[in-house]
């Protein structure tokens, strides 16, 4: 089978964790959750970390950050995972649902800004915008920034899928208010299950530290002047991310290569196009997703899915835009067709670090067998 992302573990995990088992400290306390932080903020320079359970909980806790409750509203991008939009819901505000432009795939900055002026001629101002780096490439931050300042909104910037990414020579994740990953166990690297909030506020980082661990005051027993999270990264988990983090270079590099012997393995195929890095942007390319245009190639992205699941190829859909989601069905959604027609004829291919030329030759092929299909 060859997997969409599949983990790779061929660094110092095994003896991280083995030293994490070791040392008796296996939840939330632990010498590794402070290595895993202070690794990745020397990374990023100029922002602090908080290492979290998941990624949805760090989005969670970020907009409890930003003072999002009851009645308020959050701008996001349709095109996206639920987890995205679904913590604006737990905390009872609503989503406000704005489509993706053609080139990045992610949030349309002149529909961003149409929709918060919708919003304020109907009185609400949103109270955050949440923009997400789309299967690793960078949303259009400079606009996006322009926007949000004009009208004094703070970004939080879901880049979970876009560890390693930059947009001109800046890390994903440190141009808004706060910025999260995730290290779930199909991203770029993994913790098994895990996330992150980054940002260079020291005040708020240490409140999600305060938040993260149930809100425990400092005190010789339990006293809790407000509601807390069971949220903070175990022991374990910051062991195996550690481990991962010394090879996110080597990752992002694997994965860009895969991503372009696709590129050069299909240039021959009309009607499939890729997800375009344009010049600011440096993509992770965590996943290496196609657009296939049945007009031209004769078969949907549907078809070819299931000749791949026949051979043995996990492949997925792209994104369902949100504002599509039965469970959002009611929420405002600010824009056209471009996050419809990219879930309609897109596909995501196997895009594992280990994935092998021989690998790829063997999708190749069965794209090929499809086009002499109608040829």
């Amino acid at each position: 089978m060859l997997h969409l992302s599949f983990p790779v573990f061929d660094g110092n995990e095994s003896l991280y964790l083995q030293q994490a088992v070791s040392s008796g400290y296996l939840a939330t306390n632990g010498a590794f959750i402070n290595k895993f932080e202070t690794k990745l903020s020397k990374r990023l320079r100029s922002h602090q970390t908080v290492g979290l359970n998941s990624g949805t909980s760090a989005l969670h806790l970020a907009l409890v950050l930003l003072g999002v409750g009851q009645g308020d509203e959050v701008i996001c991008q349709s095109f996206t995972f639920c987890a995205s939009a679904n913590p604006i819901v737990y905390l009872g505000g609503t989503p406000i649902f704005v489509d993706s432009e053609e080139e990045s795939w992610n949030i349309n900055p002149e529909i961003l800004e149409d929709a918060i002026l919708g919003r304020l001629a109907l009185g609400k101002k949103p109270k955050a915008i949440i923009v997400v780096h789309l299967f690793g490439m960078p949303a259009k931050m400079r606009e996006i920034l322009e926007i949000a300042s004009k009208y004094n909104i703070p970004v939080l910037e879901d880049a979970a899928e876009a560890v390693g990414s930059t947009y001109q020579g800046q890390f994903c994740g440190t141009f808004g208010k706060l910025g999260i990953y995730s290290f779930n166990g199909n991203k770029i690297i993994t913790t098994g299950g895990g996330g992150a909030i980054i940002s260079n506020d020291t005040s708020l980082i240490e409140k999600a530290k305060y938040l993260s661990t149930q809100a425990r005051e400092d005190l010789p027993f339990y006293q809790h002047l407000e509601i807390g999270f069971n949220y903070r990264m175990t022991n374990m988990a910051a062991a195996i991310g550690l481990a991962q983090l010394e090879k996110l270079d080597q990752f992002v590099q694997k994965r860009r290569q895969i991503n372009q012997r696709y590129r050069e393995l299909f240039k021959d195929f009309p009607g499939i196009s890729f997800q375009t890095e344009y010049d600011d942007a440096y993509s992770n390319f965590w996943l290496t997703t196609i657009i296939i245009d049945e007009k031209v190639t004769g078969f949907s992205n549907d078809r070819l899915r299931v000749q791949f699941f026949k051979n043995g190829i996990e492949t997925r859909f792209l994104w369902k835009p949100l504002h599509l989601q039965p469970v959002y069905k009611t929420v405002p959604f600010y824009g056209g067709l471009v996050s419809e027609q990219l879930f309609l004829k897109g596909l995501c291919l196997p895009s594992s670090v280990n994935l092998s030329e021989q690998d790829q030759y063997r999708i190749f092929e069965i794209v090929e067998r499809e086009f002499s299909k109608i040829s």
